[in-house]
């Protein structure tokens, strides 16, 4: 799957961190449709080398979700998410094919290498209040999805904090649920908490304008972190501005660990540890290469 990965702009690999953990919300597929041409087994292998043996690789339409799975199928070590993108039910809604679509999810859903349906949820910052019925009524779908093949929940959150609480309120929060690339401040971090969410901190979390959400973290309980790229965006820093990848996480838990005042070998065990849990179990890790 990919291919030439001298093509792909590589940065330096950061210091291995001292205990592994999962990305729990990557794209590979995203780097390859845009033209970042990479091999998937290198992609694995640059990761691993730094502690970050496994992916989920997270879907955002149905040809997306397809392609995770298929990855899923051929990686031992990534397991796949599944769903529409809020962006995307407008869209689907338009032409009239928006539950013909996520009927097609939910077949996708019962594949043993998917543990999560994602990444859904709501998103007011690209679409406008036309298209909010049809977000609402994917969301509510997927939340059905996720509890009737008990996956994890992987919810995307832009600028729709309330609306995405009140829905999951009105559905009953499924057992496992995930923020992905938490971007809300301390109250909204234990709101998501008190519901028994677990939140995903990407490498926004590293930005220097970002100080709501290193609040956000540190009020988080240990047990709720989990630790994300988003990839290929969202690029921690000192990368901010080039693609990212799985192999970058190193830099976002640091920054963590720091920002939270915790030993890093002990961030990195329980952020695996919350991860098994948030995904329904381990799956296995993937082996360097040639070691």
């Amino acid at each position: 799957m990919g291919a030439q990965p001298d093509e792909w702009p590589w940065p330096d690999a950061p210091e291995p961190l001292p205990a592994p953990v999962v990305d729990n919300h990557c794209h590979l597929d995203v780097g390859i449709k845009g033209g970042l041409r990479i091999e998937v087994a290198d992609a694995l292998d640059r990761a691993a080398a730094v502690g970050v043996p496994r992916i989920v690789q997270v879907g955002c339409d149905l040809e997306d979700s397809r392609w995770a799975v298929e990855a899923a199928r051929e990686f031992d070590a990534i397991v796949a998410a599944v769903a529409l993108h809020p962006n995307e039910a407008p869209r689907l809604a338009e032409t009239g094919d928006l539950d013909a679509t996520i009927a097609e999810i939910d077949a996708l859903a019962a594949d043993p290498v998917v543990r999560a349906v994602g990444e859904t949820g709501l998103d007011y910052f690209r679409t406008g209040e036309e298209g909010r019925e049809a977000q609402h009524h994917s969301f509510r779908q997927h939340i059905r999805i996720a509890k009737k093949h008990d996956r994890a929940l992987v919810i995307h959150d832009r600028d729709a904090h309330a609306d995405v609480l009140a829905i999951l309120d009105d559905e009953g929060v499924p057992e496992r649920t995930i923020f992905h690339c938490f971007s809300g401040d301390a109250a909204f971090a234990q709101a998501c908490v008190e519901r028994g969410a677990y939140l995903s901190f990407a490498g926004t979390v590293t930005f220097s304008n970002a100080p709501e959400l290193r609040d956000a973290l540190k009020v988080t309980p240990a047990d709720r972190i989990l630790v994300e790229t988003d990839a290929p965006f969202l690029t921690p820093v000192p990368h901010r501005g080039r693609p990212n990848a799985s192999f970058l996480v190193p830099f976002t838990l640091r920054n963590m660990a720091e920002t939270r005042g915790d030993d890093l070998a002990d961030l990195c065990r329980q952020v695996e540890a919350n991860t098994d849990r948030a995904f329904g179990g381990s799956w296995p890790r993937h082996q360097v290469r040639g070691t």
